[in-house]
């Protein structure tokens, strides 16, 4: 599929470019379409990463990962939660399916309190606070992320049914509530370490994910 590039001209309408990503993954080049989209927010931005092989038809139902950008995670392979793991893991999957798509979303950094507020509610969970009282404590929510943009796009992309790969029940819901039929949750369970074994557990025990 491709899109031309596009510009809103009233506020809601989504601005789109298209153009074409290989990435390197396990030692293998890969080619996906990349797709950006912008809302009415220009900090709020997102990329789509779409694999599609010759055997997929239009019956095909894709197989999607919506991933919260992490820069202590996806960039520095941060072992105090499982982002890093879960976007290889994801890629992996998406690029082994007939068709597949990442949504990637970096303004979500820290369940979408942002690098600065993560970081703070970090240094109170070295003193033994669980994230989610870390995230009471310093005023912010416990999860801010709003998958508005994220199924907008999926559903300008045609993706209005999808196998979601995810841990996160909300985010099932959240789709559901935007128009877009989940006819399947796909856990991204990895191995606790002892810097992330509290944090995983917080999240199966407090939050209802499939950690």
């Amino acid at each position: 599929m491709r899109i031309s590039a596009l510009k809103a001209v009233e506020p809601g309408v989504l601005r789109v470019v298209a153009t074409v990503l290989p990435i390197e993954l396990e030692g293998e080049e890969v080619l996906l379409d990349a797709y950006a989209y912008q809302g009415d927010d220009a900090a709020e931005q997102l990329v789509v990463l779409v694999h599609r092989t010759a055997e997929a038809s239009e019956a095909t139902i894709p197989l999607v990962r919506i991933h919260s950008g992490c820069v202590t995670g996806d960039i520095f392979h941060s072992l105090r939660c499982d982002c890093h793991q879960q976007l290889q893991m994801a890629l992996r999957a998406i690029c082994a399916a007939p068709f597949g798509a990442l949504a990637y979303a970096p303004y979500q950094e820290g369940r979408g309190i942002g690098l600065f507020k993560k970081l703070q509610a970090y240094a109170l969970q070295d003193q033994g606070i669980d994230t989610i009282d870390a995230n009471i404590e310093i005023g912010a929510p416990v999860d801010a992320r709003d998958y508005t943009l994220a199924g907008r796009a999926l559903l300008e992309l045609g993706m209005n049914t999808v196998r979601l790969l995810s841990n996160n029940p909300l985010k099932q819901q959240a789709l559901r509530a935007l128009g877009i039929s989940v006819i399947e949750r796909v856990p991204l369970v990895v191995d606790p370490n002892p810097h992330n074994r509290r944090y995983l557990e917080t999240k199966r025990l407090r939050m209802a994910h499939d950690c």
